[in-house]
């Protein structure tokens, strides 16, 4: 599996951007996928995660303002971003753990990082 991620972009304090990850392969056997963002001088962060079975988990600052959308018909995970601050600006990542058979390897892949800029 190979993740793609894209709409990273500018927007002002209170807009809106929507990310886009594409997996090359099937994300079916994915138990976990979600979004990570990494601001200059700081470690990378959780933004919110789906597992499998569960609902999403989102971090404390994006909470009723993030949604996350997965979608298996077409192997990618989404991120709706709205009422942005000018603290959102990072680099965000998608992310996939999973095993393709119970005797397979689990892999955890990650996307290239797409840059989102907000500004007040």
């Amino acid at each position: 599996v190979q993740l793609q991620a894209s709409g990273g972009g500018r927007a002002e304090a209170g807009g809106s951007l929507r990310l886009s990850c594409s997996a090359s392969g099937s994300i079916r056997s994915a138990h976990e996928m979600g979004w990570y963002r990494q601001a200059p001088g700081k470690q990378r962060e959780l933004v919110a995660v789906m597992r499998s079975g569960a609902w999403p988990n989102y971090a404390d600052p994006v909470k009723g303002r993030f949604t996350v959308l997965r979608d298996n018909a077409r192997n990618s995970i989404n991120l709706q971003m709205n009422r942005l601050k000018p603290e959102d600006t990072a680099v965000y990542y998608c992310n996939a753990q999973g095993q393709f058979c119970i005797e397979c390897p689990k892999y955890d892949v990650w996307g290239q990082g797409t840059q989102v800029t907000v500004s007040s």
